[in-house]
């Protein structure tokens, strides 16, 4: 049961002086998209009555079809608490609906709800905690982002060595006025790389928190002339921003994925669950690593995985298991960057870890070995599989994997490798600054 009713959500606008409140929703590529409203259209909003032109929006509908309803998720209502105390501003986050009142098939919030149905339907319930990395940089004299950061920080260390103290403060108590359980903040390897990390929720939550958290992080660093960046690789020769994504199911309110039987705390499913990750992860990489950018982190030597491996406790590979038993165990999987679209990537690690389990599948041996230091050969003979090098590679995987193709559906598996392999296409014949240092001279 919800925990707001219509009646709540206008008696709030009106009590706690909301002016406006904006309409939240995302497109296919993760990108969160509003319209806003004012107070004098409250009734319209909770009786989803308000409409939005789908084809401006990427990858949504096409011009003689464009009409398209917001139907507010009620229990996401929060005040955005960065604008001003009078006359506040609010948010709900909205499902997409057609006009005959059927869901939007190209609503990426509506992919993961399709999902979880069917993990219901099996009794189970998904929950997610994100672990999310950015970059904190300099602004030039227009306001324009650059890579220059005054810190000179690493892994937990403190201010003054550490610049971006204040900055993570006041972001956290920003979130926790909008409802978050913030559970650790802390700097990260790289100069000018940070960390949040809050409590895991059921996975719609979880994605809906994942966009509330990028949007707060931006707007928090521009308000102190800094920019924030979750671009997985914004810097070369250092760590780049990952977002490990920790998962666990439960059943009747039982974590399922503990065994207190199994040598390692594990159960049958959670094994299972683990091997439907490592048998679709290359499928889904198109997903979880969206950018051109982002096969840049993924290579060896900084922490990031390249290599289809898991291990209870080996950070080299790509499926870790955390110390943590009993209610807290989880299968944490180390891919994924702060770029994806939340809701995609939480739908098709689901979709691939209840087939891991509805097949019975069982994972390879576990590696305990540090992979990164391993040869090709050493690799091989363990049966080490990689990650795709480069987004072309995964979006051509991902069109082979008809699980995935099958979880996101034919109108977005066709928008979204549609627009990958446009930006594939625009990355190829642009001409690089390390093209033009490399040649320019010699050639």
């Amino acid at each position: 049961m919800g925990r707001y009713t219509k009646e709540d959500i206008i008696r709030r606008v009106n009590e706690e002086d909301v002016e406006f409140i904006r309409l939240q929703f995302t497109d296919i590529f993760g990108q969160l998209k509003n319209i806003a409203v004012t107070r004098s259209q409250i009734d319209k909003v909770v009786n989803n009555q308000c409409m939005i032109d789908g084809s401006s929006i990427e990858g949504f509908t096409r011009i003689h079809e464009s009409d398209q309803y917001l139907r507010p998720d009620l229990d996401s209502f929060a005040i955005l608490p960065w604008l001003p105390a009078t006359r506040k501003t609010a948010r709900l986050i909205c499902n997409v609906y057609n006009p005959d009142g059927t869901p939007f098939v190209g609503d990426p919030r509506y992919i993961l709800r399709r999902t979880l149905e069917k993990a219901a339907k099996m009794g189970y319930a998904f929950n997610v905690g994100p672990e999310m990395e950015f970059f904190l940089f300099e602004t030039d004299e227009r306001g324009l982002p650059t890579t220059r950061t005054a810190d000179a920080a690493s892994y937990f260390d403190m201010a003054p060595i550490d610049r971006g103290g204040d900055v993570r403060r006041e972001i956290c108590l920003m979130l926790e006025e909008m409802g978050f359980e913030i559970e650790a903040s802390h700097h990260e390897c790289a100069e000018g790389q940070h960390e949040i990390d809050f409590k895991y929720a059921d996975a719609l939550t979880a994605a809906d928190n994942i966009s509330t958290f990028r949007m707060a992080v931006k707007t928090v660093a521009q308000m102190r002339r800094l920019h924030a960046t979750f671009m997985p690789k914004p810097i070369f020769g250092v760590a780049g921003n990952g977002m490990h994504v920790n998962m666990s199911l439960t059943k009747d309110g039982k974590n399922i994925f503990h065994d207190p039987s199994d040598s390692r705390g594990l159960s049958r499913e959670a094994y299972s669950f683990i091997a439907g990750i490592l048998a679709h992860v290359r499928g889904f990489a198109a997903i979880t690593n969206p950018l051109v950018n982002s096969y840049k982190r993924l290579v060896p030597g900084y922490e990031a995985p390249c290599y289809l491996a898991w291990s209870a406790s080996n950070r080299s590979a790509l499926i870790r298991i955390p110390a943590a038993r009993g209610e807290s165990t989880r299968v944490e999987l180390r891919c994924p960057d702060p770029a994806c679209n939340p809701y995609l990537a939480i739908a098709v690690c689901l979709a691939a870890g209840l087939d891991g389990i509805e097949k019975g599948l069982v994972p390879p041996a576990e590696i305990t070995e540090n992979i990164y230091a391993m040869s090709e050969q050493e690799r091989r003979a363990q049966g080490i599989d990689s990650l795709p090098g480069n987004l072309l590679e995964a979006v051509e995987l991902l069109e082979g994997d008809e699980l995935i193709t099958r979880t996101l559906g034919e109108h977005v598996f066709q928008s979204y490798t549609t627009g990958k392999r446009a930006e594939w296409e625009e990355y190829r014949t642009r001409v690089t600054d390390w093209e033009r240092q490399r040649y320019m001279i010699v050639y």
